[in-house]
């Protein structure tokens, strides 16, 4: 059955009301004998109504909450008491899809979950770091930093990356990490050149700015930052590349630090390593901390250089524009889709920037899951032989390479050339994975995106987001928000306390408890992945509950959803009513 279009947004609903009610009760008591009579009561009252202007980022929320609410319908979850949900977690279907079962579509979901199950089994399984553990290995804020050149091994051949400097010089640590970072510093250069065969000495080039990322053993992630320049001097000469590799996520913090190198190396390459001595040497930032590192620039003195690391770094780096402009809306939800089941994407775009900018906005999208298995944005020519691994992964290619691409035996894979905005190869199921109504409802949103990003009203902007985030990647952000919060958003009700302090959740209640049936399919799905069993065991583990902004929406959330107390103004109304009452009685 065709679902019909869906209306235009709807104007958010009334700004917030507070009340403020002056009761005068005037009693007139009728005096008796024994017995008084019944008091007659006269009650005035004055209704003060003060308006709240919810500020841009509230409207914006309302608005996509509902488009969300147009399109599903007023049922949602059944709130269920701790026993019920223990002993039938019987819901209505009150709010199912209004197509039927087809065979056909039962078949799909049979097979999507043995794919599932089958890609768990076949994926290494890390285990999740102590946060006090992650942050005793960050406690600098980087590992080691490495300039990347380009040379010729003999005439006439191709230009091959390589190292030529690397600060520090000597990895004093476990021989586990030195084993490992030597692996890595052997791959780096090719991270930092995917693209060496193409190049040829050129008199002008615009610096550019992109990251990778390695993946230890143990899972845990490095992030390569990179700026790549034209060294000084006269007549063509070949770009290098400047490379901090850090366990911390935070692209702006690096990205000024890589300004600051930019800058003494245009003064002289001498400058370069003292500057990364001072950054080593400085302290860890906490979350929303701002540390100093002091260094001296001949010409200016002692510099003071200011790095501040953001409470939250989630949209850093992000830029959705670019995503949009490489592909229709219809074609991400797809690719979204297909990495909620984990499976295996490749990227093709013709610049290194590109291939960037897209994977880290996609691995955005799933916030508040994170992507667990192989994530490589810029894949060398070199390693193309890992697009043929039977596990999951999020991969990225320059379009010089599809020609080595297509030798490949692969299977499974969605191939997504971000050139033209198409699908090379996919498994065509791409469009039904996700439940109807709420694709519906996100994709209307994304289509709309400009229109939400440029509120008429022009209210200012909070600082949820970061200060760094722009208007359309705030829309964004929200619009996939939502999504999981109609999907996940219930889960702390039936997350219940264990022995040890450790929560753990009734997993056939929580999705038993969606009224949706195509919503409890795709969950049946879904929770068989990684990633959705690694948000859950993090906050079973937990002592207190998650803060971010999908909790802060689920939370919200949850205060709508119907339960045997009224809230908010109704709540004040009853409680009003029942004072009234009262007086009459006495």
């Amino acid at each position: 059955m065709e679902l019909g279009p869906l209306p235009e947004l709807a104007p958010p609903p009334p700004p917030a009301v507070l009340m403020t009610l002056s009761l005068t009760l005037e009693t007139y008591r009728m005096a008796g004998r024994r017995k008084r009579s019944p008091s007659i009561g006269r009650a005035s009252f004055t209704w003060e109504l003060r308006v709240q202007l919810p500020g841009r980022r509230g409207r914006l929320v309302l608005r996509i909450n509902a488009t969300y609410e147009a399109r599903r319908g007023k049922k949602r979850v059944k709130r269920l008491s701790q026993s019920t949900e223990s002993n039938s977690g019987k819901v209505t279907d009150e709010n199912s899809e209004s197509d039927s079962d087809t065979e056909e579509k039962l078949k799909a979901h049979s097979q999507r979950l043995v794919n599932v199950k089958s890609r768990l089994k076949q994926a290494p399984r890390y285990p999740l770091l102590d946060r006090e553990l992650i942050e005793y290995q960050e406690r600098q804020l980087f590992e080691y930093f490495v300039v990347v050149s380009l040379h010729k091994k003999q005439a006439g051949a191709a230009y091959v990356p390589e190292l030529t400097q690397q600060f520090p010089l000597k990895l004093e640590r476990s021989f586990k990490f030195m084993r490992e970072a030597e692996d890595q510093l052997k791959a780096i250069p090719q991270f930092c050149f995917p693209d060496a065969k193409d190049w040829t000495p050129v008199q002008q080039f615009t610096s550019e700015t992109f990251s990778f990322v390695l993946t230890g053993e143990d899972g845990s992630r490095r992030f390569g930052y990179c700026r790549r320049l034209l060294p000084g001097g006269k007549g063509k000469r070949l770009p290098e590349v400047y490379c901090i590799v850090s366990r911390l996520g935070c692209f702006s913090l690096f990205s000024k630090i890589l300004d600051e190198v930019e800058k003494r190396r245009g003064i002289s390459p001498a400058l370069v390593q003292p500057l990364m001595r001072s950054v080593m040497e400085a302290p860890f930032p906490a979350l929303g901390k701002t540390i100093i590192v002091k260094n001296f620039l001949p010409g200016s003195g002692t510099e003071v250089i200011e790095l501040c690391r953001p409470l939250d770094s989630r949209l850093e780096h992000v830029d959705f524009e670019s995503l949009f402009s490489c592909l229709s809306v219809r074609h991400l939800v797809c690719v979204f889709a297909s990495l909620l089941l984990e499976r295996r994407v490749i990227f093709l775009a013709d610049k290194l920037s590109t291939l960037s900018k897209c994977c880290h906005a996609m691995v955005a999208l799933i916030y508040p899951f994170s992507w667990q298995h192989t994530y490589i944005p810029v894949l060398p020519p070199a390693m193309i032989d890992i697009a043929c691994s039977p596990t999951p992964f999020l991969i990225g290619l320059l379009s010089s390479s599809l020609p080595l691409l297509r030798e490949l035996p692969l299977e499974e894979v969605l191939v997504v050339d971000l050139i033209n905005s198409r699908f090379l190869r996919q498994m065509e199921d791409e469009d039904s994975i996700l439940p109807r109504k709420l694709q519906v409802a996100l994709e209307h949103l994304l289509e709309q995106r400009n229109e939400l990003a440029c509120d008429k009203d022009g209210g200012p902007l909070d600082s949820t987001a970061g200060p760094d985030a722009s208007p359309l990647n705030q829309v964004v952000s929200e619009a996939f928000v939502r999504f999981f919060v109609e999907i996940v958003g219930h889960y702390s009700l039936f997350l219940t306390p264990g022995e040890r302090e450790e929560r753990t959740l009734h997993r056939e209640a929580f999705r038993k408890a969606v009224s949706s049936k195509s919503l409890r399919r795709f969950l049946e799905v879904f929770m068989e992945t990684q990633m959705f069993r690694g948000f859950i065991q993090e906050r079973e583990l937990r002592r207190q509950d998650a803060k971010g902004l999908f909790e802060v929406r689920a939370q919200e959330y949850l205060e709508t959803l119907p339960s045997g107390e009224h809230s908010g103004v109704n709540k004040f109304l009853k409680g009003l009513g029942n004072k009234m009452k009262f007086l009459h009685k006495k």
